[in-house]
C-alpha cells in the first residue's frame, strides 16, 4: 500500500458545504481505502490505497458530490510527492517564521506559458514561488489578507488550487509516514 494524502478544497468554511470528518472517514472506508485518518476539519486526509492519484481524486469526488449534493474539488499527493514538496521551499529554512509560510498544491502541472505570466504580480511584501504542481507562499501578514489567494492562482495558471499553511503541511507530512 502506498501512503496518500488528500486535501479538500472550501468544506467546513463559514458553516458551508459541512462534511464531519467522522462521516468523510467513513466514506472514504466504503471506498476500500485503508488507514484513513482526518486531520483537523478543513478537510485532510491520510490514507493508503495502491490507486493512481486521479483515479482517487476523481472518486472521491464523485462520492462526496453523490453523498452530499455539491462538488469538492480534491488533490491528491503521495507521502513521497510531499516531502519533495516540503524540502523545495525556498522559504521555509531554519530561521523562517512558519505562521508566514503557506502551500497551494495544485491540481496539475500548469502550462509555462502560464507561469511566466504569473510570475510577473508583484504583491510585495507577500511573495510566492512556483515549482511544478506547488506554489510557496511567504506573507508578511495574515493569509487572508495577502492577494495570493487560490482564486489567484486558479485563474492565473488555470488549474484547480487549495492552499494550507506550513503547520498543517508539516503535519500531513508527520502523519503520512
Amino acid at each position: 500500500m502506498n501512503k496518500k494524502i488528500a486535501i479538500l478544497r472550501g468544506i467546513n468554511v463559514g458553516g458551508k458545504r459541512k462534511i464531519l470528518m467522522a462521516d468523510l472517514k467513513a466514506l472514504c472506508q466504503n471506498l476500500g481505502w485503508a488507514n484513513v485518518v482526518t486531520y483537523i476539519q478543513s478537510g485532510n486526509l491520510i490514507f493508503d490505497s495502491k490507486k493512481q492519484n486521479p483515479e482517487l481524486e476523481q472518486t472521491l469526488e464523485k462520492a462526496i458530490s453523490y453523498n452530499y449534493g455539491f462538488d469538492v474539488p480534491v488533490i491528491i499527493r503521495n507521502a513521497n510527492e510531499l516531502q519533495t514538496s516540503i524540502g523545495r521551499n525556498s522559504f521555509f529554512d531554519k530561521d523562517a517564521d512558519i505562521t508566514q509560510l503557506h502551500l497551494t498544491f495544485l491540481k496539475e502541472n500548469p502550462t509555462s506559458e502560464n507561469v511566466e505570466k504569473t510570475k510577473t504580480y508583484n504583491f510585495e511584501p507577500d511573495r510566492f514561488e512556483i515549482v511544478e504542481k506547488d506554489v510557496f507562499i511567504c506573507c508578511a501578514g495574515k493569509y487572508h489578507q495577502s492577494k495570493l489567494t487560490n482564486n489567484f492562482f486558479e485563474k492565473k495558471l488555470k488549474v484547480g488550487a487549495t492552499t494550507r499553511n506550513w503547520k498543517t503541511v508539516l503535519k500531513l507530512q508527520e502523519l503520512s509516514k
